[in-house]
């Protein structure tokens, strides 16, 4: 089936808001991530996204069903937590526009919509004005238990879309694994685009 990207905002993001927690659950269940999905914080994480001013969800639908998105939203308008690094190192939040998510179901891959979700959300960021792009990868031991041998990191397709790690640039996210009793802090290495 065909798949259409687009740009939604406001009431058509809380149109998708369940189909965008589910899409979110399961592809985070993979490796990297290997999130132990909670509908109750994903019902707060999205309603938090959806008010905040400027954010804009990325759709990949295959007739009405959400099978990818991707979020974006000014730096500014994100947790003190995600702010904090760059504040530190003197980077201002004003310009610059934070990419959360990009998920996809595998059926859906290797078609260029991965591409297609970085030039929306890179347009979605000039048009508020934004000088530069962040997005934040969790970072896991090469030896961890769960790591898939055949496992292909992103960084190279995101090096070539002009991205590169911010070194000490690290901030910490927490959530719970399949083989946790509770959540835990994963560090999260940004990664930068200049415009």
């Amino acid at each position: 089936m065909d798949v259409a990207i687009r740009a939604l905002e406001g009431p058509e993001v809380r149109a998708m808001a369940g189909q965008l927690a589910q899409l979110r659950m399961e592809v985070f269940a993979a490796w990297p991530y290997l999130y132990d999905g909670d509908a109750a914080y994903e019902e707060a994480y999205l309603r938090e996204f959806i008010e905040a001013k400027g954010s804009v969800l990325i759709a990949a639908l295959a007739g009405d069903r959400l099978v990818g998105a991707a979020t974006a939203s000014p730096m500014h308008a994100q947790k003190a937590e995600f702010r904090a690094p760059f504040e530190a190192r003197g980077i201002g939040t004003q310009e610059l526009f934070y990419f959360g998510e990009s998920v996809l179901l595998a059926d859906y891959r290797g078609q260029g919509i991965g591409h297609a979700f970085f030039d929306a959300r890179e347009a979605a960021a000039r048009e508020h004005g934004a000088h530069a792009a962040t997005f934040a990868a969790v970072v896991r031991p090469e030896d961890h238990p769960d790591r898939p041998a055949d496992y292909r990191p992103l960084d190279p397709f995101w090096r070539a879309r002009g991205y590169a790690p911010v070194e000490g640039l690290v901030t910490e996210l927490a959530w719970k694994d399949h083989r946790e009793a509770q959540e835990s802090a994963k560090p999260m290495q940004y990664w930068l685009r200049r415009f």
